[in-house]
């Protein structure tokens, strides 16, 4: 670890005062220039962006607003996530979705326990008073003649929080609602129905819905989560994930084409989250599938991001499985590759195609217009560059405008990095997708990887990434490593055009791996230092990088400083982000070469703290977020006090 960084793990208090413009009496310690209308290279505006994998319990029980827990009975074991009381037996004879076919038969006969189902939901079910949940169904009764259901909102103390009946009068299938206004706020409710009458009844696909979702989507995400990725200002989505586009064999991997149509009829898939860590098995983790691709390829629009799909090459998980029968012949991947096609025709193809239809029929007759898509995860050798090639060469006959992103593999540097490479320059893909989970001192020590890159081969995407320290917290020291580290990409923006922190999300008591950008409970969330630290560059990203030096040298570390400058075109200002990883304030005299003379507003945005231990918790949310000061500079020079332990934001008007 940096040494400075060491020492700051020591430090209790600010060792100044907090960062101030300070005056040009002032000896500064070093000295900064930067040329305003030297204009550099391009900042793609995909550069910051977002990777959500369904990890952590991040789509079902996170993002997606769907609060009952194996809805349709169709996890391995039918009754998880269920109570069954009196006599309840799961069923498939005559379904009512032939791809989700079981359903549960509940029989009463005046037991004196009832009949009837509880839902325990996803570490229980959270409402909050004065919202509107919205609990729909399908069923049928055997004969003809009405059934009635009483359906209640139960509190972690067993206090019915509101109750409603439904009757039931037919012997086909039909969908019923309900819709509940609870006036208690609870984080681990649950749901009871329970038979009224004597009888039979079937019922099926049972699902509670909060009113208000993300731009009040029917089948619609979870609002908070969905507006922190919002105010992120991603360039990119890159979905549906990593390690679960592969599966651990050929039968779990995703496939797009399950997650479409109906959200009823969608057949569930095992999360390989469920099982993957031996210390964190989930056995009720699976993948409902009710946030699909449309759903993904709607929120990428909704959030403003160009949307990057990631498809199986054919391969299941090499980490998990070295059964070669797991892993599809090159000469048997053409319905692989037709997957491929096919995803591009559904965002991209007219209604009157086959797939543009079906994502008309959903709801959105205008195309997506995606420009990229990824084959492959996190496979490496030759199993993976032998299976890569058919796809880039049927994807570049029929739809030669599609960016393709290949796989540098599971590591930044080695033997199966260094041979990634070379192939995805023969085979010609557009950009390489690396990805680094490492240390404070590798981030440190790498903000200069690019810099020596290879300006004419493919562009780079940072595909995951993510600084683990010792404890897998999400410190302060992470996010400050990172926002060094991170200056080194959009300095060198002309080779990396793409970067995603990963993973996203992580429910505080359903997670496999750590850290993570964002954590949730069932009713609220916190934003980690690491997410502050992106929000931070994907909202200041700019459009042309601007070469910044100090003593003529890129400003990479000397003196624990990390440094890159850009200007934006679209509001004609000047982005200077540095981080001061150092325990001492360093004062910096900037000069603007080129800037006009005159009064400029500058406003700077820092994230600091004294304790690189320290990090956002449930309890302490806000314990460190952005702070803003406005001031302002005459003519070209810019004298700043940085505090220690930093990363600052400076946006000058000019």
């Amino acid at each position: 670890m940096n040494s400075n960084l060491k020492k700051g793990l020591c430090v209790l208090s600010f060792l100044t005062a907090g960062f101030s413009l300070f005056g040009q009496s002032t000896e500064s310690d070093y000295l900064i220039k930067m040329d305003v209308d030297k204009i550099g290279s391009t900042i793609q505006p995909t550069m910051y962006g977002v990777f959500f994998e369904d990890i952590n319990f991040g789509a079902d029980g996170g993002l997606y607003a769907e609060l009952i827990k194996n809805r349709s009975f169709e996890f391995e074991y039918p009754f998880t996530g269920w109570t069954p009381f009196g006599d309840v037996s799961i069923r498939s004879d005559k379904p009512c979705f032939d791809r989700n076919p079981h359903y549960a038969r509940l029989i009463n006969r005046k037991q004196l326990t009832g009949t009837g189902l509880i839902n325990e939901g996803f570490k229980g079910i959270g409402i909050k008073t004065n919202e509107k949940y919205d609990l729909s169904f399908y069923a049928r009764t055997l004969k003809n003649e009405t059934m009635k259901l009483k359906i209640e909102m139960v509190s972690d103390k067993n206090d019915i929080i509101e109750s409603k009946e439904v009757s039931i009068n037919s012997k086909s299938w039909n969908k019923y609602m309900i819709t509940f206004a609870p006036m208690q706020t609870c984080s681990k409710s649950s749901i009871r129905i329970t038979m009224l009458t004597t009888g039979v009844l079937d019922i099926e696909h049972i699902s509670l819905f909060p009113q208000e979702t993300f731009n009040n989507r029917s089948n619609g995400l979870r609002k908070d989560l969905a507006m922190a990725l919002k105010d992120l200002k991603p360039g990119v989505f890159r979905f549906p994930g990593g390690c679960i586009v592969e599966g651990t064999d050929l039968s779990t991997r995703y496939q797009w084409k399950n997650t479409i149509g109906p959200v009823e009829n969608r057949p569930i898939n095992i999360n390989r989250w469920n099982y993957t860590f031996s210390h964190k098995k989930f056995p009720d983790y699976y993948q409902s599938y009710g946030l699909g691709f449309y759903e993904y390829f709607v929120l990428s629009e909704d959030i403003g991001a160009e949307p990057l799909p990631v498809l199986n090459c054919g391969l299941s998980c090499q980490y998990e499985n070295n059964d070669p029968n797991q892993n599809c012949p090159v000469d048997k991947l053409e319905p692989y590759i037709e997957d491929a096609l096919d995803l591009i025709e559904f965002a991209n193809g007219p209604i009157t195609s086959t797939w543009g239809k079906i994502r008309a029929d959903m709801g959105h007759p205008a195309p997506f217009n995606l420009k990229m898509i990824a084959i492959g995860n996190e496979q490496w050798g030759t199993l993976y560059t032998e299976r890569l090639e058919p796809f880039v060469k049927a994807i570049r006959a029929k739809y030669p405008n599609i960016k393709i992103i290949g796989s540098s593999g599971p590591q930044a540097e080695g033997k199966d990095f260094d041979f990634l490479w070379p192939e995805m320059k023969r085979i010609g893909v557009d950009l390489v997708d690396e990805h680094y989970y490492r240390s404070p001192e590798w981030f440190l020590s790498n903000a200069n990887r690019y810099d020596s890159y290879d300006r004419n081969g493919p562009k780079v995407f940072a595909g995951e990434y993510a600084c683990h320290a010792p404890d897998k917290e999400n410190s302060f020291l992470t996010a400050l490593s990172e926002a060094a580290f991170m200056t080194g990409l959009e300095r060198n923006a002309d080779v990396v055009h793409l970067c995603t922190y990963a993973p996203l999300f992580a429910h505080k008591e359903a997670w496999q791996w750590r850290p993570d950008l964002i954590w949730f409970d069932n009713l609220s969330f916190v934003k980690t230092p690491n997410y502050y630290v992106q929000q931070l560059f994907g909202n200041n990203a700019g459009t042309h990088v601007l070469a910044l030096t100090m003593n003529g040298k890129a400003v990479s570390g000397q003196q624990n400083l990390y440094a890159t400058a850009a200007s934006d075109a679209t509001d004609n200002t000047l982005i200077i982000k540095i981080a001061n990883t150092g325990i001492d304030q360093k004062k910096i005299s900037f000069i603007l070469e080129g800037l006009k003379a005159g009064v400029h507003a500058v406003t700077l945005t820092h994230l600091n703290s004294s304790d690189l231990n320290a990090k956002n918790s449930f309890e302490t949310p806000d314990l460190i977020t952005p702070k803003v000061v406005h001031s302002y500079i005459k003519d070209n020079k810019m004298d700043i006090a940085l505090p220690p332990l930093s990363f600052t934001i400076l946006r000058i008007a000019r």
